[in-house]
């Protein structure tokens, strides 16, 4: 059984037990969280697909902590003009760990 649902405006596909890095969501640590934005089901090849989302469908996880992902390097550079610039961006994330799927 796995479940697509949408957190911030990333889709991700997930099963009980996953550990998924989203966009920082405003949660301590060690909290539950209820994901209702549940695009798509699949459960005992049977798949639901919402319009656009399953009302029925919510998606339980714990979050485990909240990160900095990878460093983004932006170089720019011009040729015979003597300017050039660096610059470096870590997105903020969140781990949740998947819980359970709850189908109504």
């Amino acid at each position: 059984m796995y479940a697509i649902i949408e957190v911030g405006a990333k889709q991700y596909q997930v099963k009980k037990g996953d550990i998924v890095e989203v966009e920082k969501q405003d949660i301590q640590e060690g909290k539950d969280i209820s994901l209702d934005r549940v695009l798509l089901v699949y459960k005992d090849k049977k798949l639901d697909i919402g319009t656009p989302y399953l009302k029925s469908v919510h998606v339980k996880a714990e979050v485990l902590k909240q990160i900095k992902g990878r460093k983004a390097i932006s170089f720019k550079y011009r040729k015979r003009k003597s300017s050039h610039w660096t610059k470096g961006h870590r997105q903020k994330l969140t781990r949740l760990k998947i819980k359970e799927i709850s189908l109504a």
